[in-house]
């Protein structure tokens, strides 16, 4: 018998770099609960700016090789998942530069940043992002 899957409450989701990509280019990568979560429409989803400007840091060095430009890529899934899009403020500035050092990636970091000012969860694998008041789900 097939265990049943914890289906997370409706709400506002902010999605790691991975986990974007993952949605774009290997959905079968995200845990079922997740593909669930992203896949109802009572939840808002989010990407921040920070993930794609890591994003197109990564294809620029060549640790990253897309089947579309950046661009493209958020105008399909803005379209497909109905994402919104989450510019740096000065409020997650002041936030992120207030955070303690658990964590030493600039992009995680803000996401951490972004979530914890608008009260999002973050939608991510990275186990460090837990040794933050932040929500995390994953």
């Amino acid at each position: 018998m097939k265990k049943p899957v914890h289906v997370p409450a409706t709400g506002r989701f902010l999605l790691d770099t991975h986990a974007l990509l993952f949605m774009d280019q290997a959905p079968q990568r995200l845990p079922e609960a997740i593909r669930l979560l992203v896949a109802d429409t009572r939840n808002r989803l989010f990407v921040s700016i920070a993930s794609l400007w890591e994003i197109q840091i990564k294809c620029i060095t060549g640790k990253l090789i897309l089947t579309l430009p950046v661009d493209r890529l958020l105008q399909r899934q803005q379209r497909d998942n109905d994402i919104d899009m989450l510019p740096i403020e000065i409020d997650h500035v002041t936030e992120h530069a207030a955070l303690a050092q658990h964590h030493r990636d600039p992009f995680d970091r803000m996401l951490v940043a972004q979530a914890r000012v608008e009260g999002l969860t973050i939608l991510s694998n990275h186990a460090a992002l837990s040794a933050y008041d932040v929500a995390v789900q994953w």
